[in-house]
């Protein structure tokens, strides 16, 4: 009897409200002021969608020397330190900002910290704009761990007065060993009022761990650059599931299909639909059927927009 080769999708998947909403942003500012907008650092981490705005217009810039005077400005959904905020007011462009609320909210809470005299540790990926961002919120010592093993090399000024706060886009696992690194050294170590983890961060990574316990392959579409799109494959991967990701459909090795009768997918929180349905339509051509896909953790999370776009 032949295997029916089945497709199933990851609820929910994609784009998540923070990235809706800081593309919205771009293309209102477009429709506002014409082009050329500036963009500081993509706006999103996805390949597709930096391509799509640059053909409209769109400048990405990472030096605000970049930018001419009087210029639209816009921060990207990964936020910026307050010395760029502080250099770009000072420079007169119109800037909006499209820095994930859930981000703002860890910048908001490093700044209290700071004014309550805690010295405070992010856990983050070394180079990412949402860590340096986050990071350059205060001009106070803060200190980066990757890793339980960094936790372990750590000193602090006064380890009463010690708090920690996350980089969004983490793994939950991967976070939570150095939680309890943290914790194990330092007893007395503050946490934050709510996960740092974001909503979508959660959901998409429960999501693709009922996928991988179902599927012999798992494909995440997101570009390298996306933290969280790498952490979806990875949490696949820890389900002992093969798991690869692409940034579109071009990159996909059919060659990997040949043992795989169940495939899943899922996408980054900056990854089109589209760039599913393209790659969904490929299978399909192969010979997979849709499967009925099951359903996933609701989200209606909407963000405004900044005011002069909505």
């Amino acid at each position: 009897m032949k295997t029916t080769k089945t497709i199933t999708l990851a609820n929910p998947r994609g784009f998540c409200a923070g990235v809706d909403r800081a593309i919205n942003i771009v293309e209102k500012a477009l429709a506002k002021h014409g082009s050329p907008i500036f963009v500081r650092h993509e706006v999103v981490h996805n390949r597709f969608v930096v391509a799509n705005l640059k053909d409209k217009g769109v400048v990405f810039i990472e030096d605000l020397d970049e930018v001419p005077q009087g210029a639209v400005l816009i921060y990207s959904a990964h936020g910026v330190s307050l010395a760029v905020q502080q250099e770009a007011e000072k420079r007169g462009f119109q800037i909006y900002d499209a820095t994930c609320p859930l981000v703002t909210k860890v910048h908001k809470e490093v700044q209290r910290l700071n004014e309550q005299g805690f010295q405070i540790v992010m856990i983050g990926h070394k180079g990412h704009p949402e860590v340096a961002g986050t990071m350059g919120q205060i001009a106070g010592d803060m200190l980066l761990v990757e890793t339980p093993d960094d936790v372990a090399h750590l000193t602090v000024k006064n380890a009463d007065k010690l708090a920690f706060v996350s980089q969004t886009t983490l793994s939950v696992d991967e976070t939570a060993d150095i939680v309890a690194a943290l914790r194990q050294k330092f007893p007395k170590i503050i946490s934050p009022n709510k996960d740092d983890i974001c909503y979508a961060t959660q959901n998409r990574q429960d999501a693709v761990k009922h996928l991988a316990d179902s599927c012999d392959l798992v494909i995440v579409v997101g570009s390298p650059n996306s933290s969280n799109s790498n952490r979806l494959r990875e949490t696949a991967a820890k389900r002992g599931v093969c798991a690869v990701m692409i940034d579109n459909v071009s990159e996909l090795d059919t060659a990997l299909l040949s043992d795989k009768n169940h495939i899943g997918i899922t996408a980054g929180a900056s990854a089109p639909e589209i760039l599913v349905q393209e790659l969904v339509a490929l299978l399909q051509s192969l010979g997979y059927v849709l499967a009925h896909n099951p359903q996933g953790m609701e989200e209606n999370i909407s963000f405004v927009l900044p005011k002069g776009l909505r």
